[in-house]
């Protein structure tokens, strides 16, 4: 038999495939005779290989047609004529045939899963990946339901909605610690959004270290390591169930029945599952040393095997893995079916694929710390654990509120246009013509986006109708009727923006103009619990919204910006390494403040946020590429270029401070370019202010206060503090320098809460200075040095409008949130 069609009948036949209670007496020479009938029934009841000939035998022995079989039994036509011609052509004998070789004996199904959701666009098929692994495209679809609702383990794992937790490795073998809410629903992220097969690979290459390990290269770690690590995963993650299971063991005779030994390089045949019960069940199949509990006086700790060798009845609980009275973790073995290679890259896939919070640098960090652990000292284990995951952790949220779902500004699939999405396009090119213009008649609008009079027409009618667009006086033309201008309607829509700033926080209420209708602050206590800061800077959005209840229309309100200092991993909504800020270090913040607001949320890092607000108040003033260089707690910048925010790869591009250490020629002993005190204005004027020998009283230095005496005493002419500004300038005028030649702008622009009116001439005088006297293109172009149009609120105005930046920037993916309006 075929090795693809023997996976076809483990794999697709339902078990529910009725069995014809009767045959007709009389049968044509085609049909099973008594004797034969008998033996395919005999087959039909007992499963395995030869189950699904003999359904599809019977089945068509009672008259049934291939598409009807076909149908009943979940495979392909093919494979119900293939075994009803070898039925004809050989009879029993047929049925009996065995597989080829040159195909799979046995199915890696894990692997199936992996390639399926790494699979490019189009490529995810049933029929493709059959192709590429050399299976039936029935097979595949078979492993695929079979994983969409529950991936395989022993005891089998509650659900879907699985998340990878962490992972422990030492001498005796290797842990996956995955996590699930029980009861929860998966929400599948768009396609194509998985990790993707170079951070799998690379995961892959790492685990090379693991094998090392199990051959006894290193002495046995003591039992309790692994205790503590489940104990210490139950503290960070303490609403969700974790399951642990055993990828390897480094003793064969104590794994689990179903697990895969570690130098396997493929997927071994299942072992036999002991039948016996009791304590024989236990000794057979006891679960691995390193799983065992802490501190056990005698006998195994139960394991899957134990629960597996009772009679066949109900389902029962997943074991402990030690007794007590809430368990971190109950443990499991992976099927036979997957290496643990493959198992672990499948659940790596299934995560990412279906939560925007595992996102590549969640991934790329375990990576590093397999490597991590092939270069520690023998004998210390692996123990990754990832940050808290706060969107599933939470209790699910009752049904029937208003305002959208907590994942609602999570963002939507890349891929073709549809009609709709045309619609929305063309609607967002007329949006931001106006605004671009402020006031503008319909055939300029036409004639500037290159849209018929009529699809204007059209589209004006609609975005006046849903109040987006307001009409203003009429103008007489020189020829003609009069024409009647258009321009935005600021109070149609309102965004939050929230800055996170390591000294206070700023929450504004923003309309389509660009007015701010409502502002709150807190001052922030940099040392605070995480958890408490978080639900400070709730209350502070709530509070703001509720400053501005008058003014927010129904169905107006578009959602909230959240812009934080870099680097952020925007895909998780983690929070990297603020500077001054390190309790927030690898804080979930956007997906714990989705635990507090059910509407669209974003979060951007400060100087892109930045940006974006100066593209979208700016109008036709900053309708064309430019920089926008940040002086917050950091120096930052933001990318405005081709018409959208430039984020790049991991939505951190912009980062200055290593780009001005180069230009200085300032790297520590190893290369690596310095942390420059320039690049942090309030320390680094603090300090050259006193090289200059300005009298800064000692309890103001490095603060915000310090900052402003300098700045104030330079613009009142003070010869050390002038000194001191300029310094600073130059030191940022040379970051911007690298990077006004290496993108070839002309427009630089200046903000940020430390762009303050006393320091702004100075900065604006040298920057201005370098940028167009020292690049190589210098004699081709002249660079505009200019003013922010936002005030010390960039940052928080600038989160709030990337949300119209979101929904109104032409784009071909859908507007949801226009649509809404």
């Amino acid at each position: 038999m075929h090795p693809h069609k023997q996976a076809t009948v483990t794999a697709a036949a339902p078990p529910s495939a009725a069995i014809p209670a009767a045959m007709p007496a009389a049968m044509p020479a085609a049909r099973p005779s008594a004797e034969d009938t008998g033996l395919l029934r005999q087959w039909a009841a007992e499963g395995g290989a030869l189950e699904l000939r003999a359904r599809i035998v019977l089945l068509a022995g009672q008259g049934m047609r291939d598409t009807d079989i076909a149908r009943r039994l979940g495979v392909s036509r093919q494979t119900v004529g293939t075994w009803r011609h070898k039925w004809a052509d050989e009879g029993i004998a047929g049925l009996r045939h065995r597989a080829r070789p040159g195909r799979p004996a046995t199915v890696d199904e894990a692997e199936v899963i992996a390639r399926t959701l790494l699979a490019s666009d189009g490529a995810a098929a049933s029929r493709a990946v059959g192709r590429e692994l050399g299976l039936s495209h029935a097979t595949v679809a078979a492993i695929r339901r079979r994983w969409s609702d529950h991936p395989p383990a022993d005891p089998p794992l509650p659900g879907s909605d699985i998340w990878v937790v962490g992972l422990y490795a030492d001498a005796h073998g290797a842990v996956l610690l995955a996590g699930a809410r029980t009861g929860a629903a998966a929400q599948p992220r768009p396609a194509g959004s998985a990790v993707g097969a170079d951070v799998l690979a690379g995961l892959d290459r790492a685990c090379d270290a693991l094998p090392g390990a199990v051959a006894g290269s290193r002495p046995p770690a003591p039992h309790r390591a692994l205790a503590a690590f489940l104990t210490k995963a139950r503290r960070r993650h303490p609403r969700i169930e974790l399951y642990a299971l055993t990828l390897w063991t480094a003793d064969p005779a104590a794994a689990h029945p179903h697990a895969s030994p570690p130098a396997a390089p493929g997927p071994v045949p299942a072992p036999s599952i002991p039948r016996a019960s009791g304590q024989a069940a236990a000794r057979t199949a006891a679960p691995p040393t390193a799983l065992r509990s802490t501190g056990a006086a005698t006998g195994p700790a139960p394991g899957p095997a134990t629960a597996r060798a009772a009679t066949p009845g109900p389902a029962q609980p997943p074991p402990a893995i030690r007794p007590e009275a809430s368990p971190p973790a109950t443990l499991h073995g992976i099927p036979a079916t997957c290496t643990w290679r493959s198992y672990l890259r499948a659940l790596v896939a299934l995560d990412s694929s279906r939560h925007p919070e595992s996102s590549r640098r969640v991934y790329l960090d375990l990576a590093g710390a397999v490597e991590a652990y092939a270069r520690r000292p023998p004998g210390e284990p692996l123990q990754w654990l990832r940050e808290s995951i706060a969107s599933h952790a939470a209790p699910p949220r009752p049904r029937g509120r208003s305002g959208g779902g907590a994942g609602a500004g999570r963002r939507e699939a890349a891929g073709g246009a549809n009609h709709i999405d045309l619609g929305s396009f063309n609607e967002c090119v007329v949006i931001e013509a106006v605004r671009l213009a402020g006031t503008v008649t319909r055939g300029e609008i036409a004639h500037r986006t290159g849209l018929t009079q009529q699809s204007v027409s059209r589209i004006a009618r609609s975005l006046l109708a849903r109040g987006i667009l307001v009409e203003e006086n009429r103008r007489q033309a020189t020829s003609g009727k009069p024409r009647t201008p258009v321009r935005l309607r600021g109070e149609a829509a309102h965004a939050v923006g929230i800055h996170i700033d390591p000294e206070v926080f700023t929450a504004v209420v923003i309309d389509l103009d660009g007015a701010i209708v409502a502002e709150r602050t807190r001052p922030v206590h940099p040392t605070a619990d995480p958890d408490v800061l978080v639900r400070q800077v709730a209350q502070l959005g709530r509070g703001v919204l509720a400053d501005a209840r008058g003014a927010v229309r129904p169905g107006g309100f578009l959602g909230i910006g959240v812009a934080v200092p870099g680097p952020v991993d925007t895909d998780s909504g983690t929070v990297l390494d603020p500077p001054l800020m390190s309790v927030w270090t690898d804080l979930p913040l956007l997906y714990l403040l989705k635990d507090h607001f059910q509407c669209p949320l974003i979060m951007e890092k400060d100087a892109a946020a930045a940006a974006a607000g100066e593209r979208w108040i700016g109008r036709d003033r900053r309708a064309r590429d430019f920089a926008y260089v940040y002086l917050g707690t950091g120096v930052g910048s933001g990318l405005y270029l081709n018409g959208d925010l430039h984020r790049g790869t991991s939505a951190n591009a912009g980062e200055f401070g290593q780009l001005c250490a180069v230009a200085l020629g300032r790297t520590e002993r190893g290369g690596r370019p310095e942390v420059l005190p320039e690049c942090n204005p309030p320390l680094g004027l603090s300090r050259l202010a006193a090289r200059h020998g300005f009298p800064l009283d000692a309890a103001l230095a490095g603060t915000t206060a310090g900052y402003r005496a300098v700045t104030e005493a330079a613009a009142a002419g003070d010869p050390a503090a002038t000194a001191a500004v300029r310094d600073l300038a130059r030191a940022v005028g040379q970051g911007t320098t690298s990077l006004v030649d290496l993108l070839d702008i002309d427009l630089v622009v200046l903000g940020g809460p430390f762009f303050t009116d006393p320091a702004a001439p100075l900065y604006l005088s040298h920057i201005g200075e370098m940028v167009n006297d020292f690049p190589t293109a210098r004699r081709l172009r002249h660079v505009d040095v200019e003013r922010s149009v936002l005030g010390p609120e960039a940052a928080a105005v600038g989160a709030a409008s990337t949300i119209f930046h979101a929904a109104f920037t032409p784009r071909l993916r859908g507007g949801t949130a226009l649509r809404a309006l």
